[in-house]
């Protein structure tokens, strides 16, 4: 699992019929110690996030199976909000 914040939404008029319903977002991913590390991706939300909001996500294959219908090209998932982080 990874950290990150979500920094943004994506709006698609038009989505393959597998992610349609799919709430996507877009997640800067963070450092242990809450910094920006590596580029932002899109991923889709599964817990009702928004922005601003730290969460934990998954990437992968294992993405795609937190929808109902298995066979997505989800390569990203938020799993979760976190709400602290001790080191």
């Amino acid at each position: 699992m990874h950290i990150g914040k979500v920094i943004g939404t994506v709006v698609a008029t038009r989505k393959i019929a597998e992610l349609r319903g799919a709430k996507l977002l877009v997640v800067q991913p963070l450092s242990p110690d809450l910094e920006p590390s590596g580029k932002p991706l899109v991923a889709i939300d599964n817990v009702m996030a928004g922005p601003g909001d730290i969460v934990y996500f998954i990437r992968g294959r294992e993405a795609a199976h937190t929808r109902d219908e298995k066979f997505n090209p989800a390569d990203a998932a938020i799993m979760g909000i976190v709400d602290r982080v001790d080191l």
